[in-house]
């Protein structure tokens, strides 16, 4: 942690995490929480629930739940140092300095100046788009459509026709010119030497998550080569890890983004209301493009060009995607060329229709597969299902695999359980079949960590916060060892230090987890969706049955790795096993009076 923890709980405390919520949701408060509509995922009803006494919010329809840290980190994609920040600046606490190497003090200065000297350059681009010199870029915009509003909203500029113009209107700002270099903005000729990099183009601001200028994209106006050209790699851009359009699209709160090739599909999308476009930046998907997709959705619906290189361009990105745990849908725009030229031609409700049919993208690829091979004669039917039956073993989990052999098979006539067998006898052949696991022998260990081990451990976390009383059966029972090892076993470490102490503050537990994926997974424990039981008799005998699972196979655990000349440790061992053989017959009362 960079600052003092006592520090992150002041500045917790000193952000109401209604008052903070309520500057993007619209509460009202119904008994002592607050309700609204959940901001991370689409609902009618309200199930977003936030409670001023516990500073902790929560969703019972998508699970999403933490205090307000956690909310700035989902909401706004923060860092849990940028919200951390983001909030001290809004209750008026000044941070300390943080304490940087010298190489580490340089790279960040540099990437703030570069930062600057971009933004510097694209109010000057939107300034010249607005001037005499820009009507003929401005007339090409308004021409391709373009509202005055979308291109303020993008910040599209002009790049005019003196190649050093900017390059001198920079160095008049007090730049240097290594700077200047090394913002991309500039090249260097032995005979025209310092010439801009962007001249006599159209510009496109490349911003990133916050709408901070990384880069710029510029575009001819005629028929000049390269038609698009883009900034170089710099210390703040780098084209693999960033995509057009995000800053906007992260803040559509739909499901799913729309994946296009280029700017103007972008922009045109978001013009027609589908504000959940983007655009990989003059490359293909990448790994790190899908990775960043994964922060924000878990499904892509790609709306590349309906030519060949944009069905050679979806075909690399279904895999891709995959691997990343995002599922992909193609959208058909013939018989058009792409996004921007089909909604000047037939609107945005037709292509809401065309998003509605779009098709599941290993489907698509067996779709385009198909063109390769002879479907009219058995020789080439056959080659055609051997190299499907390949592409299935891409599906690691075998119910996943067996949706999409079954699909397949029904789209193509074949036997299902026929084309089942040639994608195991595909494997076999391809050395890709694993060894089928033996059955296990009575009295073997299984492996402890098993989902519902877990899932009841989150729930006595969550039912110790919401109960004094409840906290009170369940700790005569449980202690932290009893937990998993790591986050949960520390979560719960820190809930029993601070009922020993008298008080409880499940927010001011999530400030010790300031890694990103930790902070989440420390948050989803004290948000355990706990079924709503009818009567008393029933969640007292759901309590007790929680409390054996989880001391049970604590106590298996412990067994499996004690040392057997540890006799006071075995004494221990037998003692907890006794007391937990006496609750299998004990009645836990719960009063609720």
């Amino acid at each position: 942690m960079y600052y003092p923890d006592e520090l992150i709980e002041e500045i917790r405390a000193r952000n109401d995490i209604v008052d903070v919520i309520s500057g993007y949701v619209r509460l009202q408060k119904k008994g002592s929480s607050y309700f609204g509509l959940c901001p991370f995922h689409n609902e009618k009803s309200p199930s977003f629930s936030v409670s001023r006494q516990k500073q902790m919010y929560y969703c019972f329809g998508c699970g999403a739940g933490g205090n307000v840290y956690t909310f700035l980190m989902e909401y706004e994609n923060f860092s849990f140092m940028e919200a951390v920040k983001f909030l001290a600046d809004r209750a008026g606490i000044t941070l300390p300095e943080m304490e940087y190497s010298k190489e580490a003090k340089e790279k960040a200065d540099l990437r703030a100046a570069i930062l600057e000297v971009n933004k510097k350059a694209a109010r000057y681009f939107y300034a010249q788009l607005k001037s005499e010199r820009g009507k003929r870029a401005y007339s090409y915009l308004k021409d391709r459509g373009l509202s005055d509003e979308t291109i303020k909203t993008f910040g599209l500029g002009y790049s005019n026709v003196l190649s050093d113009d900017l390059y001198q209107y920079l160095r008049s700002q007090g730049y240097s010119e290594e700077l200047i270099r090394q913002a991309g903005l500039i090249n260097t000729d032995e005979k025209k030497g310092v010439y801009d990099k962007f001249w006599n183009r159209v510009i496109f601001p490349i911003m990133d998550v916050n709408s901070r200028v990384l880069g710029f994209g510029g575009r001819v106006m005629g028929d000049g080569k390269p038609k698009y050209l883009n900034s170089p790699e710099t210390p703040v851009f780098d084209k693999s890890r960033n995509l057009y359009g995000l800053n906007r699209a992260r803040t559509s709160r739909k499901p799913y983004f729309l994946l296009c090739e280029g700017y103007m599909d972008v922009i045109s999308l978001h013009q027609a209301g589908f504000t959940n476009a983007v655009a990989s930046l003059g490359t293909a998907l990448t790994p790190g493009h899908a990775s960043l997709i994964k922060r924000y959705v878990k499904e892509v619906y790609l709306t590349y060009d309906s030519d060949d290189a944009g069905t050679r361009a979806a075909l690399r990105a279904v895999p891709i995607l995959r691997e990343a745990g995002i599922s992909a849908k193609v959208i058909r725009m013939t018989p058009y060329k792409d996004p921007d030229e089909f909604i000047k031609n037939l609107g945005a409700a037709e292509y809401e229709k065309r998003i509605q049919n779009a098709g599941n993208g290993f489907m698509f690829g067996l779709e385009m597969l198909e063109k390769d091979y002879d479907m009219a004669s058995p020789e080439g039917k056959t080659a055609f299902f051997r190299e499907v039956s390949r592409r299935l073993l891409s599906f690691e989990d075998e119910l996943e695999r067996n949706n999409y052999i079954e699909a397949a098979a029904s789209a193509y006539k074949a036997d299902p359980e026929s084309l089942r067998k040639l994608v195991a006898k595909t494997a076999v052949n391809e050395g890709m079949a694993r060894p089928v696991e033996r059955p296990r022998r009575s009295g073997e260990s299984r492996k402890p960590k098993e989902d519902g081990a877990l899932t009841a451990q989150k729930a006595l976390l969550t039912w110790m916060i919401e109960d004094e009383r409840l906290y009170d059966k369940i700790s005569s029972y449980i202690h932290p060892g009893d937990f998993e090892e790591g986050i949960y076993r520390r979560v719960a470490e820190l809930l029993y230090e601070q009922r020993a102490a008298g008080s409880l503050n499940p927010a001011g537990i999530l400030n010790y987890f300031t890694e990103e994926e930790e902070h989440r997974e420390a948050a989803s424990l004290f948000n355990t969706k706990i079924r709503k039981l009818r009567t008393k008799e029933e969640e007292e005998q759901a309590l007790k049955e929680i409390i054996l699972q989880v001391k049970a196979r604590s106590i298996d655990e412990r067994t499996m790795n004690l040392d057997p000349a540890d006799m006071a440790g075995l004494q221990q061992l037998m003692a907890e096993k006794r007391k937990l053989e006496g609750l299998r017959t004990l009645h836990i009362s719960i009063d609720h009076g």
